[in-house]
């Protein structure tokens, strides 16, 4: 049954973690959807977690985070969520599910462990900032 669903490629959709500052002025790290398509995406779910096993087989897991956004435009993004320094150091895993024309798209995004750091920024489009992004 599986192999008769079609899971297309997804395009045009990624995930970026931005450094950005507080109010108070501190740096913090915040995760972002991205749409860089021509139209919007729509019923757009958003699952993440942090999780981690260590050479000695110690487990690390964060909670996951759930989130829903029924339209999200063309062109544009959306946060999901603040990623605080704690999960750095975690695989964190962002799968993303969208319709776009009627069809559903999934895709898994992982953040691999320390990635997520000042020397691996580079410019994220659409948002316009620095950031670590993954297509």
């Amino acid at each position: 049954m599986k192999k008769d669903i079609e899971m297309p490629e997804v395009f045009g959709v990624y995930v970026a973690v931005i450094c950005e500052e507080s109010v108070e002025g501190e740096k913090i790290w915040n995760a972002y959807i991205v749409n860089d398509k021509r139209d919007p995406i729509e019923n757009v779910f958003v699952s993440s977690k942090g999780y981690l096993v260590d050479l000695h087989g110690e487990e690390s897991k964060s909670s996951v985070l759930r989130h829903f956004y029924k339209v999200l435009p063309a062109k544009s993004f959306q946060k999901i969520e603040a990623v605080i320094d704690d999960v750095l150091r975690l695989n964190n895993e962002y799968f993303v599910s969208f319709y776009h024309e009627n069809q559903l798209f999934d895709k898994k995004f992982v953040f691999l462990p320390e990635t997520i750091k000042a020397e691996n920024l580079s410019a994220v489009p659409i948002i316009e900032k620095q950031g670590v992004w993954i297509k």
